[in-house]
Order: C-alpha cells, then structure tokens, then sequence
C-alpha cells in the first residue's frame, strides 16, 4: 500500500472540474445526482470519472475517493 501525505504535493494531473466530481464521490453523490448538480450529462459525468480513475492509476471510482481523501484533494 503506497503511504500518502495530506500535505505532499499533488502528483496527479486533476482538473478543478475533476476536483469537484471527486469531492461529489466522496460525498456519496451517484453519477446522475453528479450531472443534476453540475447541469452536466450523465455520460459526461461517466467520461470524468473515468479519467480520474485513469489519471490517479485508481481501481475503481471509490479507491479514487479514497486516495482523493487520503491526500487531501477532497475534504
């Protein structure tokens, strides 16, 4: 298991966008409650999603959320 520091640098290439669907995932929030509140599509929001899993070499969307969490990307 890799060790990461709330207050080390961020490693990954997040959008302020990315930033926000990640802070919806943490908050329990499912893709289509994700595009009601941005007034985005679902696919758009599934599009994101994968990029975030993508870009933070992440299993699945909530080992993205807790790697967000963990380094303090999210609250």
């Amino acid at each position: 298991m890799e060790n990461f520091s709330s207050n080390s640098p961020c490693r990954y290439e997040i959008t302020e966008r990315e930033k926000l669907i990640l802070q919806y995932i943490t908050d329990g929030y499912d893709n289509l409650e994700i595009a009601g509140e941005i007034h985005v599509s679902i696919h758009t929001v599934k599009a994101h999603v994968s990029a975030i899993i993508k870009k933070m070499h992440a299993k699945n969307r909530t080992h993205a959320a807790c790697i967000a969490l963990r380094i303090g990307i999210c609250r």
